[in-house]
């Protein structure tokens, strides 16, 4: 399956960047940092801030978008979708359409946007239309058309805007070098994936209503590597079979693997050729699956997301369907439906939807402790400088203590919700709201 390379969209400008002003470790590069676990090796960084503390710098974001800051140099990237807006009337009359419109919005049409803001300044530098959508698919409320994050490596930002399409820009000239519009699905709610990269190619999953596979881009040329159907069997119904999960690469006795969740199923793949290596089955738990798998002591852990959340930890050193044989543990309740987990030494911290934060043993999933921390959440949380940070869609951090005990340490808010994940580089972090992007740091 090869596909043929679309002509570049319009560039806004240039956008340069230093990247070897830093070491890589100042660097962010990608959904969840560097290791892609919500870890940061920083230090020095900010217990509390507000609107009038320890804010270095905050620049209006335009558009619409849940993508998290990548950083390099002193460039900051992001994503945004800037919407032709509808007519409220214009707007009922679409959806009256659909058949199942509860939780949906739609626009009119969408510049798909990458935004280059200046690390030291935070001056919006460029903003280059990557691609162009005339008729978008409607976006549930909780999500938007720029949610997956992209990645940056070696003078390169690869953007992904699920079925919209995928491209590459140089990150020196601001030239988009290619873009891939041949993948098509129905994702429902619209985009949700980042995307992972692995040596030489970019790997995505499309698993929408209508169909569910695994694809890789060459990343010299955008060109289909490979793609591979998910072999799972699938729910009855057509809406439990998407999902968001954005991938995550480990190796095991050499080999590196993919892990990617799907719906009712985890599997993981062979990012060179896209062979199928093991798989597991939730046991009809898991569709619309949103957290980043994260791994330890030789499992990965999933949470199955939406209906009964299941959290599962699943040695990954198998082959074939694994379900009987390598399902280490398993817990169901109070479990996230979009972030993503920490792991810290053999403690798992995570947070649900509505603020219920729990901390296990990872290697037997018996629980340490529970709390209620006030809010509603989508970003996934972060570990650094020795302490988590948990966001809360009303603006709100809390800062605790990790280990065996709950420990709370600051409360801090911001005038915006948070739906962006956190990222670090130097000692300040970088927080996207849904109107601003703020550079907090101490002073």
């Amino acid at each position: 399956m090869r596909t043929h390379i679309v002509a570049v969209s319009l560039v806004a400008g240039l956008c340069v960047g230093r990247t070897d002003l830093l070491s890589a470790a100042d660097e962010w590069p990608q959904f969840r940092g560097p290791d892609a676990n919500g870890h940061s090796t920083a230090t020095g960084l900010p217990l509390t801030w507000s609107e009038t503390e320890h804010v270095r710098w905050k620049v209006t974001i335009p558009g619409d978008g849940h993508s998290s800051p990548v950083i390099s140099g002193d460039q900051i990237w992001l994503t945004t979708a800037v919407p032709v807006e509808l007519s409220k009337e214009e707007q009922k009359l679409r959806l009256s359409k659909l058949k199942n419109p509860g939780g949906l919005k739609i626009v009119g049409g969408l510049s798909l946007q990458a935004m280059c803001v200046n690390r030291e300044s935070g001056k919006v530098e460029r903003s280059i239309e990557v691609i162009a959508v005339d008729k978008p698919e409607p976006v549930h409320s909780l999500n938007s058309y720029a949610s997956p994050t992209p990645v940056i490596e070696q003078g390169r930002l690869y953007c992904h805007f699920g079925a919209y399409g995928t491209a590459c820009l140089d990150v020196e000239s601001g030239k988009v070098l290619w873009t891939n519009t041949e993948h098509h699905v129905d994702h429902q709610n619209g985009p949700g994936a980042s995307p992972a990269l692995w040596n030489n190619v970019l790997i995505l999953n499309f698993d929408g209503i209508d169909t569910q596979y695994v694809a890789a881009l060459d990343k010299q040329s955008g060109e289909t590597a490979w793609t591979t159907k998910r072999s799972g069997a699938m729910p009855e119904k057509a809406e439990f079979r998407k999902t968001y999960s954005t991938p995550a690469v480990v190796e095991h006795d050499g080999r590196p693997q993919v892990v990617i969740p799907g719906a009712d199923w985890v599997y993981a793949y062979d990012p060179a050729t896209g062979d199928e290596i093991w798989k597991a089955a939730y046991g009809m738990l898991g569709f619309s699956t949103v957290p980043r798998p994260i791994f330890g002591h030789g499992m990965t852990f999933i949470s199955t997301s939406f209906m009964r959340p299941r959290l599962l930890a699943v040695r990954y050193d198998g082959t074939g369907d694994v379900t009987d044989t390598h399902i280490a543990w398993h817990i169901d309740g109070q479990l996230p439906r979009k972030t993503s987990m920490l792991l810290i030494g053999d403690e798992l911290t995570f947070i649900s939807d509505n603020g219920i934060a729990t901390c296990l043993d990872a290697r037997t999933g018996s629980e340490h402790w529970k709390e209620r921390i006030e809010g509603n959440y989508s970003a996934s949380p972060l570990f650094a400088d020795g302490r988590l940070y948990f966001f809360s869609q009303e603006g709100k951090a809390t800062v605790v203590k990790p280990g065996t005990d709950y420990g709370h340490l600051a409360e801090n808010s911001l005038d915006g919700g948070f739906m962006a994940s956190p990222a670090v580089a130097g000692k300040a972090i970088y927080l996207r709201t849904e109107t601003h992007l703020y550079r907090i740091e101490n002073d």
